[in-house]
């Protein structure tokens, strides 16, 4: 039997989205308001935050509503009806009205400031609000109303409301002996008893929605996950716009060194004497003692560039002395511009001392 062998593209494999995004990536998502968010998160909580302040809250709020009411009823409807009497009794009925909902307003807040703050952090960007043709596109919203996003948001509709109607009708039905007698009762222990059932449910249902919150948000961040992966190709692609295309820095690379050898040569005619290997490297020093503690070395190569600087330093008539050992130590010891160290100072000196023997100059 034979094997058939399929070939295989590369490039296809290359462009599957396989790689976690880059620190670059989400750094940009976020600044575009792109992270991984449950919406229902916050308004589960602050549902069962707001149905656990009332069981907290629940006796001061039945005091103040109970004073609310007699205060109306027993000042306020039997005084004169003039302009000063209404306005302090709606003055009254907001003032009163505020310290009802205040608790609640800052508990809501609270939770909603919250529930953002430990899913995103601290994130300010306005680029969500910018006009999207995209988003009025009505092709590209057909595509949102049936794509799998769209599917699993009806799925999740559909289990909210299937299990908070099941536990109030569970709830509503075991309590239902206590319902059908609510009119035989006092008003005071109907309202107390009603209050008690709708808090209790309440909490209930907040409790439920904040668990399905949860799982919404693990959901929300394997899916803000998964469309941001890269391909590998992505991650070329995003590392040549950082670091910039290899063949652009190559040739910049190899311009700075031209400009360098340009200025290297310029130097050479001031130089006193160049060392060589003799066909290696050469090494061309320069000293003044009236600017300079020491020689230094202002040009230096090898092979291809020694012989430029060799040809170079005939043109100009400077001195080219061979010395193997001194040319190769200062080649690999001292960079161009730098003083040559104390260790070389016996070996240069005696190689300026004949120089200047040479052009019949002073020590």
């Amino acid at each position: 039997m034979s094997s058939v062998r399929y070939p295989i593209d590369l490039q296809l494999f290359a462009g599957e989205k396989t790689e976690p995004a880059t620190p670059k990536k989400r750094r940009e998502a976020r600044e575009k308001g792109q992270v991984a968010k449950s919406q229902e998160l916050p308004g589960a909580l602050v549902l069962l935050a707001c149905f656990a302040s009332f069981s907290l809250f629940g006796g001061f709020m039945k005091d103040r509503y109970f004073l609310l009411f007699r205060s109306t009823f027993q000042d306020y409807l039997l005084s004169e009806v003039t302009v000063p009497n209404v306005v302090s009794l709606f003055g009254n009925l907001l003032r009163e009205g505020l310290l009802l909902l205040a608790p609640i307003f800052l508990v809501s807040v609270l939770v909603a400031l919250l529930a953002n703050f430990f899913q995103v952090g601290v994130l300010f960007t306005g680029d969500p609000m910018k006009p999207k043709f995209s988003k009025i596109n009505p092709l590209q919203g057909f595509k949102r109303m049936f794509s799998p996003r769209a599917l699993v948001d009806f799925l999740k509709s559909i289990l909210k409301m299937t299990i908070v109607g099941f536990v109030v009708y569970q709830t509503f039905w075991s309590e239902r002996g206590k319902l059908l007698v609510l009119g035989q009762v006092p008003l005071r222990e109907s309202l107390s008893y009603v209050a008690d059932l709708t808090v209790g449910l309440g909490i209930k249902i907040g409790v439920i929605l904040a668990i399905l919150a949860v799982l919404d948000y693990f959901y929300q961040k394997f899916d803000y996950e998964k469309n941001l992966r890269m391909s590998k190709q992505d991650i070329k692609d995003e590392y040549k716009k950082s670091e910039g295309d290899p063949l652009i820095k190559g040739k910049i690379r190899e311009k700075q060194r031209r400009m360098a050898m340009q200025r290297m040569m310029q130097e050479i005619p001031n130089a006193d004497v160049i060392i060589t290997n003799p066909t290696h490297f050469a090494v061309a020093l320069k000293y003044d003692a009236s600017e300079m503690a020491a020689p230094r070395v202002i040009a230096k190569g090898a092979d291809y560039v020694a012989q430029k600087i060799k040809e170079r330093g005939k043109q100009h008539g400077i001195v080219l002395m061979e010395n193997k050992p001194l040319a190769r130590a200062l080649f690999s010891q001292v960079e161009i511009g730098q003083a040559i160290p104390a260790e070389l100072f016996q070996a240069v000196a005696e190689v300026l001392a004949y120089v200047y023997k040479l052009k019949g100059k002073a020590r």
